[in-house]
C-alpha cells in the first residue's frame, strides 16, 4: 500500500494551517505511526514551530541548504536532480518516529522556475518533468529514508506554481477554514483552481518522455474541511460565527467537489450532519502560546509548562479532539492507522 500524503491547504492565511498540520503530525507520532511533516511553504512557519532558530540556522547556513530548497538547488542550477533530502528530528526530548522536511525562506526562488517549465511539459521536455515532480520525488525519498506511514503537507496561502507543483505531489487535500468571509471566498477561489490543475496534469502526464522516470498521479482529492479558531459558548459556536459557517457546507459542495447544494446539510446543529465536516476546532486561546514556549503540542502540556487547574483540563480536551480528527483522515485515506 502506498504511503498517503496529506496536503492541508487554503487560499485564505491566517486560519491554523500550520499548527493543524504540527498537532496532527504529532498526534499520528503518539498512536504509533512513522511520520514526516513536510514544510512546503516558503514563509517555512512549520519549521520555526518544531525547531529552534540555532537549529535552524545550522539548516539554512550553507552552500546547499539542509533543506527542501537546497534540495532542489541543482535543477535550479541545472547541474544535476534533486539532492538526497535531510530530515531534522524534533521534540525535546527527541520524537524519534517524527521528523520533519525543514522549509525554507528561500524556496519562494523556485517560483519562476516551476513556472517557466510548466509548459514545457507539453513538449515532451524531460527536465520540465524533473522540475515539476521535484517535491513528489523528495517526499518519496523521505519516505523510504524514514520508513514513514504518512506523510502531512504544510502549504503557503496562494495559488502560484509551487503550490501547483506541491497539489500535484499529494494524494489527498484536507481544507482548513476559519469562521469568516474570507474562509469562504478562498473556498471560491480554490475549488475550481484544484479541478483545473487535476485536469492540466493528468494531460501532461501522458507526454512524459523518459519512461524510468516516475511520477506522481496528481489525484489531490478533497477529503474535507476542518472549521479552526471559532468560539464556543457551552460547546456551540457564538452567534457572530453562525452566519459563516451555516454556510460553509454548502460552498464546499459547489466549489470543492462541484455538486449540487443540499439544504439539509449543515454543521450548526448538533452534532453536525455534514459528511465532509472533519472537525469543528476550539480556539485554545492561552494553551497556544504556552505550547509555542514549550515547543511541544498543546495536549502534551503539563503542569510544568503551566497547564494547570482549567488549563490541564483543556489539555486533555485538546487530545481527544485531535485524536478523533487524526482516526477520521485516516478513515479517508486508506485507514492507514
Amino acid at each position: 500500500m502506498s504511503v498517503p500524503i496529506i496536503a492541508f491547504f487554503n487560499n485564505k492565511g491566517g486560519v491554523g494551517k500550520t499548527s493543524l498540520v504540527y498537532h496532527l503530525a504529532w498526534m499520528y507520532a503518539d498512536l504509533g505511526l512513522r511520520v514526516v511533516m513536510a514544510d512546503l511553504d516558503p514563509q517555512a512557519n512549520l519549521t520555526a514551530a518544531s525547531l529552534d532558530e540555532e537549529q535552524v540556522e545550522d539548516l539554512w547556513n550553507s552552500e546547499y541548504p539542509k533543506t527542501v530548497f537546497g534540495t532542489v538547488q541543482p535543477l535550479i542550477k541545472g547541474i544535476g536532480d534533486i539532492a538526497e533530502p535531510y530530515l531534522a528530528p524534533v521534540g525535546q526530548p527527541l520524537f524519534p518516529t517524527l521528523m520533519l522536511l525543514p522549509g525554507d525562506l528561500s524556496l519562494s526562488r523556485f517560483e519562476d522556475t516551476l513556472s517557466e517549465v510548466w509548459p514545457k511539459c507539453m513538449d515532451r521536455d524531460e527536465r520540465a518533468f524533473r522540475v515539476i515532480s521535484a517535491f513528489w520525488r523528495i517526499i518519496q525519498k523521505a519516505i523510504a529514508a524514514h520508513h514513514a506511514q504518512v506523510v502531512l503537507v504544510d502549504l503557503g496561502p496562494n495559488l502560484g506554481a509551487i503550490n501547483r507543483a506541491v497539489l500535484i505531489a499529494a494524494d489527498y487535500v484536507v481544507v482548513p477554514l476559519s469562521p469568516d468571509l474570507y474562509s469562504l471566498q478562498g473556498l471560491h477561489n480554490l475549488g475550481p483552481t484544484l479541478h483545473r490543475w487535476r485536469g492540466e496534469w493528468t494531460e501532461r502526464l501522458s507526454r512524459n518522455p523518459a519512461k524510468d522516470l516516475l511520477l506522481p498521479s496528481g489525484q489531490m482529492l478533497p477529503i474535507g474541511y476542518v472549521v479552526l479558531q471559532h468560539s464556543v459558548r457551552l460547546d456551540r459556536p457564538v452567534q457572530s460565527y453562525n452566519r459563516w459557517i451555516a454556510r460553509i457546507p454548502q460552498v464546499y459542495r459547489t466549489d470543492i467537489l462541484q455538486q449540487g447544494e443540499d439544504k439539509s446539510i449543515s454543521i450548526t446543529k448538533d452534532p453536525p450532519n455534514d459528511p465532509h465536516c472533519l472537525k469543528l476546532l476550539k480556539h485554545y486561546r492561552s494553551l497556544m502560546p504556552m505550547a509555542q514556549e514549550a515547543r511541544k503540542p498543546i495536549f502534551h502540556l503539563k503542569p510544568a509548562d503551566g497547564a494547570i487547574g482549567s488549563h490541564l483540563q483543556a489539555v486533555h480536551s485538546a487530545y481527544q479532539d485531535f485524536k478523533q480528527l487524526a482516526i477520521e483522515i485516516a478513515k479517508r485515506t486508506g485507514d492507514f492507522l
